[in-house]
């Protein structure tokens, strides 16, 4: 996690491990709805389909069979893990979900089905979104932490003094569509297409921060 700020505000910034995983595991069961506000599908996108292409050797799928589970309660238990996680604070810093029983899940057992039939393939997916975030981070930290603190300076020099006490929590996710939403108080979950794109991401960046300074 990288931090940026001074003893009066902050802006942490983070790929979380297990927002990764239940994204992808709200995909593979087709909840793409679920969530407030929902959010855009996972890039790259988890494979759907099998079948030889163009000739070739079949494409391997995510899907080996459909979870026979009541939807309604999963669309639930799914929720309930995701505003539970977005929070900083209660968000583990080892992950919870350890094979081959993922006991965290024994009173939503809906949602322990998901996750005991798809975890290798989830596993396999969010290890390699977290690898990527990380190596673009860590090269390109020094601009983006400039992205944060110039907003911040500039606004402090309009005002003419100093910003008050705030803090921002920033979850960068590989999403489908560019932008940034509000899911939980002080939790913002931000594309990496956004986060990426230094303009795009000052231009969005500018007026959260003329609020909150």
């Amino acid at each position: 996690m990288f931090v940026e700020g001074t003893l009066r505000w902050q802006v942490t910034e983070d790929c979380p491990w297990d927002l990764l995983m239940a994204l992808c595991l709200r995909d593979l069961a087709g909840l793409t709805d679920v969530g407030d506000p929902p959010l855009p599908a996972i890039i790259p996108a988890v494979p759907r389909t099998e079948g030889a292409e163009g000739g070739g050797a079949p494409r391997r799928s995510l899907v080996r069979h459909t979870v026979q589970t009541d939807t309604d309660e999963l669309r639930v238990q799914w929720s309930n893990w995701w505003h539970r996680t977005l929070i900083r604070e209660s968000r583990p810093i080892v992950s919870a979900l350890r094979p081959p029983h993922f006991t965290v899940f024994d009173r939503e057992l809906e949602l322990q089905d998901l996750v005991e039939e798809f975890y290798e393939d989830a596993l396999a997916w969010t290890s390699d979104r977290r690898d990527e975030y990380i190596t673009f981070s860590t090269a390109a930290r020094a601009r983006q932490a400039m992205d944060i603190v110039d907003v911040v300076r500039d606004r402090e020099h309009v005002l003419r003094r100093q910003a008050g006490s705030f803090r921002l929590d920033m979850c960068v996710m590989p999403l489908a569509e560019k932008g940034a939403w509000i899911v939980a108080p002080q939790t913002i979950v931000v594309s990496q297409s956004l986060r990426n794109d230094p303009a795009a991401f000052r231009q969005w960046f500018t007026p959260l921060v003329n609020v909150l300074v």
